[in-house]
């Protein structure tokens, strides 16, 4: 039985807010998120930032933001927007987009989680707890998350190739077989509610040690190595990336468990609408928030507004006046901590 009207314009509806959204919204968010990213990248190149290692967490993070960028969300408003299937006439672009796709969403959530332990770790009162937070660790978890992802990530390269849907037909698109459909499906609400969840209780964690810290009376803060101005400022970087995260995620949350609850053989027309709205147009949003960092270190971190400010009247060649006086208290703070830590080691 065909659909009613009032069911065809719900069905109409639901299928075309994901069209238009990567139609006409896509192609901005694609220049804000090239430009926004590389800026964030080259002022987190600089000396002052480099050398911290949540910088570098973001460093990678923010690289990784700009090929998701331009091979997920350009290659959904080829085919969402402007339904320009190249994908489904060459299989090394199948292959290519569906891994590319699966790859840099499974990896940047990593990063954040990362990042998240080691703001837990620099933001903790005991001093052998912060020596975990070094580059030197950061580069291992970084490379084995890396092989993690990218290993569990091949079976994409195995799995997901051009098949005739219909005799006139042909799609890219996963294997069809049930036990593989079954993988995609659960391995999906795993991937779409474990980070989140880790990311929300690692936020909680530095909160706490981060208000423990504060809370400490002054003429006692001498003895324990404090947090930079610098250290807090990206730590309320990584809260907000953290929160644009799992706020991006929603969709797609809610949509894995509306396909749980109603299995894909059981699905009416208006549901199935429904359930490829929540999916679609939840992407959409999750490209949101690859392409928001540059506002959120802009209004989370004073420094980075001001190297930003440089950057802007660099280009438009002109002079800014240097805040002397806020880069030497900054490196006084600096100086007091390495000397201050200094003492407890040694004692």
């Amino acid at each position: 039985m065909s659909p009613s009207a009032p069911d065809q314009y719900y069905i109409q509806l639901l299928t075309n807010i994901p069209i238009y959204a990567n139609r006409y919204i896509s192609p901005i968010l694609f220049v804000i998120g090239n430009l926004g990213n590389l800026i964030c990248f080259s002022i987190l190149l600089k000396k002052p930032w480099r050398k911290n290692v949540c910088a570098f967490y973001f460093l990678i993070y923010l690289l990784t933001n700009i090929i998701y960028v331009n091979s997920t969300l350009f290659g959904s408003i080829m085919t969402l927007g402007l339904n320009i299937q190249l994908q489904n006439s060459n299989s090394f672009l199948c292959k290519a987009f569906f891994f590319s796709a699966y790859l840099f969403s499974l990896y940047p959530p990593v990063l954040l989680i990362l990042a998240s332990i080691d703001r837990l770790l620099i933001s903790s009162q005991n001093v052998d707890t912060r020596l975990y937070s070094s580059k030197r660790l950061a580069y291992l978890l970084m490379s084995i998350s890396f092989f993690l992802c990218f290993t569990f990530s091949l079976h994409i390269l195995i799995k997901v190739h051009i098949q005739e849907m219909y005799p006139t037909i042909s799609i890219c698109y996963y294997d069809l077989s049930k036990s593989y459909q079954d993988f995609i499906f659960y391995s999906t609400i795993i991937l779409a509610f474990l980070p989140p969840l880790i990311l929300l209780i690692l936020s909680i964690l530095s909160f706490k040690n981060v208000h423990h810290l504060r809370a400490i009376p002054r003429d006692k803060r001498d003895r324990i190595r404090q947090m930079t101005k610098r250290d807090f400022q990206l730590l309320r970087c990584l809260y907000t990336h953290d929160i644009t995260y799992i706020l991006s995620i929603i969709l797609v949350d809610v949509g894995a468990i509306y396909g749980t609850i109603n299995p894909a053989y059981s699905r009416t027309p208006n549901e199935e609408a429904l359930y490829n709205f929540l999916n679609s147009f939840g992407a959409f949003i999750h490209f949101i928030s690859r392409c928001s960092s540059v506002f959120i270190f802009i209004s989370t971190s004073k420094a980075f507004r001001q190297e930003f400010k440089r950057m802007i009247y660099k280009i438009c060649c002109r002079n800014i006046p240097i805040v002397q006086e806020e880069n030497q208290v900054q490196e006084h703070i600096e100086i007091n901590n390495v000397h201050v830590h200094t003492v407890d080691l040694q004692n």
